[in-house]
């Protein structure tokens, strides 16, 4: 049963299997074009969790959208395979997979919002530096940035798999020994731990990470009690000193996810949509913004 189901309604939430992307398409109205997409990959140390897990917080979250002015809003959440059924380099080639998949259907990629928490915000990573690859072949870099989304609202993300900076907190449910095991276990090869696709945190450079960004600019929603706050510090001062527009919610007192946790756990149900609501507000004004500067150029080219 819903929490918050006062918060939902005309949505609907379908499997999605095609180009062999498997996930949950929820939307207001499937037969028109969405007015922009969520695109979102689920947490749980790359060996738990599903789509199916995060229902009520996906139909939370459009219900959300639609009050902020969004007609048709959709979010494809991924069903990426689990640690140990497959570790990588699959997970990134199934995130790359959906990704292109939405861009057939919205058309408009500065229309797409990637999104995900914790080992999902990862892959999100992944995907922006795997887009953004210099040596990718056969791809100039203006092609290059056409294909980049708008945004990316990024919740706890897991920037460097294995690193002394992950350490426990006293609030934190996460342990940083475990995790560091979820993350050997996905990256395979010892080797691979320094490969910043596989470990985004692992990249310094900073012309990589300027490519990277979304049309739009970055948005890190994150706990100050948690056990990726230092490495989610670094890596938005890595990006701020390289010219990527960042905005960042460090919430006090705050644990790992805390906007996925508040909607299951919180007294109140603006508690448990505070963190959904300051996401929608963030991505309106990217992506109205983004959508401003476009027109605006367009205008002045044609003059």
């Amino acid at each position: 049963m819903l929490q918050v189901s006062s918060l939902v309604s005309d949505c609907k939430a379908n499997s999605s299997t095609k180009t062999n992307t498997v996930g949950l398409w929820v939307t207001v109205d499937e037969a028109a074009r969405p007015d922009v997409v969520i695109y979102y990959l689920h947490g749980g140390g790359f060996s738990m969790g599903s789509s199916y897990f995060y229902l009520e917080f996906l139909l939370a979250w459009l219900e959300i959208l639609q009050k902020a002015g969004y007609h048709n809003p959709a979010i494809f959440a991924l069903e990426y395979t689990l640690v140990p059924d497959q570790i990588y380099p699959l997970q990134l080639q199934q995130t790359v997979s959906g990704y292109e998949h939405l861009c057939s259907i919205i058309k408009d990629p500065g229309r797409i919002c990637l999104a995900g928490d914790s080992a999902g915000a990862t892959l999100q990573l992944s995907l922006l530096l795997y887009l953004s690859k210099a040596s990718f072949p056969g791809r100039e870099s203006e092609e290059q940035q056409q294909r980049m989304p708008g945004f990316a609202t990024l919740i706890s993300p897991w920037p460097t798999l294995v690193t002394p900076k992950n350490r426990d907190t006293p609030s934190d449910y996460l342990n940083a020994e475990s995790l560091h095991l979820y993350g050997r276990q996905y990256a395979g090869p010892t080797s691979n731990l320094k490969d910043p696709l596989v470990s985004p945190g692992v990249c310094k450079d900073g012309e990589w990470w300027t490519r990277a960004s979304p049309s739009g600019g970055f948005c890190f929603m994150y706990g100050s009690e948690e056990v990726f706050g230092p490495e989610v510090r670094d890596l938005i001062a890595l990006l701020r000193r390289n010219g990527c527009a960042v905005r960042v919610r460090e919430e006090p007192g705050q644990v790992h996810a805390w906007p996925v946790v508040s909607l299951f756990l919180a007294n109140t149900l603006g508690e448990r949509t505070k963190g959904l609501r300051d996401l929608t507000k963030m991505v309106r004004e990217m992506l109205d913004g983004l959508f401003m500067l476009l027109t605006l150029s367009t205008v002045m080219a044609i003059a």
